[in-house]
């Protein structure tokens, strides 16, 4: 398989779930500015979206992190099975995730948004921390339980970004202790080491 990324990037969670599992893998960086990945190829011939990740399985290349993370975890302790009451919770925090948090922090990766939209995002990104916070109030080790699933992994990527605005995630115990434990794992700190996100 081959991933293709950007280091810190909504990738990273593929990246982590890859080095969990213990998937031979390839990794190929992406300049989402230039649309050239660090072999110089067209990345929008890889992704037409132009955005990371995207995942060459060999026999077809898949998009969309959330998509990406269960493909990945299928058959797997990292996602709970079909039909249960848990993965439906799995697949509301992987939606949750890509659809409220992820989306929320956009201003500040883009150029072009203006101060209103940052200032916007500062006051929207606390809530969804709130709501992250009330879940794990009940003493839970992860979002689906005490078992570490794709949807921690993705979480802990979008949180990592909250030092970018300078939002710190320590007003929100529980949700900092998460995300701490999720960076103590081997796969995690293997691919921020890799990424260039810590040192070596």
């Amino acid at each position: 398989m081959k991933l293709y990324f950007k280091p810190g990037a909504c990738s990273l969670a593929t990246h982590i779930v890859l080095r969990e599992l213990g998937i031979d893998f390839t990794l190929e960086p992406v300049d989402t500015q230039t649309q050239r990945t660090e072999s110089g190829i067209d990345y929008k011939t890889v992704n037409p979206k132009g955005y990371v990740p995207a995942l060459d399985t060999g026999r077809a290349v898949l998009t969309e992190g959330a998509a990406i993370l269960q493909y990945l975890a299928e058959s797997t302790t990292l996602i709970p099975d079909v039909g249960t009451l848990e993965r439906a919770r799995l697949q509301e925090h992987l939606n949750y995730i890509a659809s409220e948090l992820h989306k929320a922090f956009g201003p500040f990766f883009k150029a072009s948004a203006t101060d209103e939209q940052r200032a916007q995002a500062l006051e929207t990104i606390p809530r969804h921390f709130d709501y992250l916070e009330s879940l794990l109030d009940d003493g839970r080790a992860y979002l689906v339980g005490d078992t570490f699933t794709v949807a921690d992994a993705y979480l802990f990527v979008v949180c990592s970004w909250a030092a970018v605005p300078g939002i710190d995630l320590k007003d929100w115990p529980f949700l900092n202790t998460l995300w701490n434990r999720i960076a103590a794992r081997p796969s995690v700190k293997a691919a921020m080491s890799s990424e260039g996100l810590v040192a070596q």
